[in-house]
């Protein structure tokens, strides 16, 4: 696993939700996705926790479950590319306390996010 030193590194923690049937695919799917954002250059996926699948209230054969994934990522931009890709329910920054971001790095973003909502429509 690679090792991320950056001075704008974070560190967060993702919540992935998925229903569907049948249960040993969610984990399967969840799993994958995992193993995908891993891959993502500037992404490294620390630890993952995976829940067992639970039935839906009121169905017979539709189950739901979700991941906890801690991640390390070099920089602002990654996380918020994240967000959009793998759609997560949940986002904790854990570190750090403070980010100084330049002009350039919030224009990215907002230009980013405002292509991807372009994108959508």
């Amino acid at each position: 696993m690679s090792s991320i030193k950056s001075k704008n590194e974070i560190r967060a923690v993702l919540i992935l939700e998925i229903l569907g049937r049948p249960k040993e695919h969610l984990v399967e799917t969840l799993n994958n996705y995992i193993d995908k954002m891993n891959s993502e250059p500037g992404v490294v996926v620390e630890n993952k926790k995976i829940n067992e699948p639970t039935i839906v209230k009121d169905q017979k054969d539709l189950y739901t479950t979700y991941a906890e994934i801690e991640i390390k990522v070099e920089e602002a931009f990654l996380l918020i590319l994240l967000t959009f890709k793998y759609m997560p329910s949940h986002i904790e920054v854990l570190s750090p306390d403070e980010l100084i971001l330049t002009h350039n790095d919030y224009n990215d973003m907002l230009n980013e996010i405002t292509r991807r909502l372009h994108g959508y429509d």
